[in-house]
């Protein structure tokens, strides 16, 4: 009994003889395919100290499949960044080489913004 005392959604005992301990997590969102994909890519200075940074918004997919693509971004343009909430940030204006990177790849991107 005490191997199975704590469990993953913090449920240490519970009185009820009912009661399911199976997780109660969302699943996980599943990933469009590159060519259904409608990426925006724009600079952005906003609360950033003036800093520019190469913004691509509109990912749908796990927060995995983002990673990998943010990854790959970051690595062929040689910069720093993050991947979350379904937006990339490279840091540094790249929006013309992340448009081509965007398009050997297969995805659909689109300039957005100034």
């Amino acid at each position: 009994m005490a191997k199975n005392r704590k469990r993953q959604d913090g449920v240490v005992f519970s009185t009820n003889a009912n009661y399911d301990y199976s997780s109660q997590d969302e699943p996980e969102e599943v990933t469009l395919e590159a060519g259904k994909q409608d990426l925006r890519v724009f600079l952005d200075r906003k609360q950033r100290k003036g800093k520019v940074v190469t913004l691509i918004t509109g990912f749908v997919g796990s927060a995995d499949d983002l990673s990998d693509l943010g990854k790959t971004l970051k690595s062929k343009c040689g910069a720093g960044g993050s991947a979350k909430d379904g937006e990339i940030i490279i840091q540094g204006d790249f929006r013309d080489k992340v448009m081509v990177m965007l398009a050997d790849l297969g995805y659909k991107a689109k300039k957005a913004g100034g």
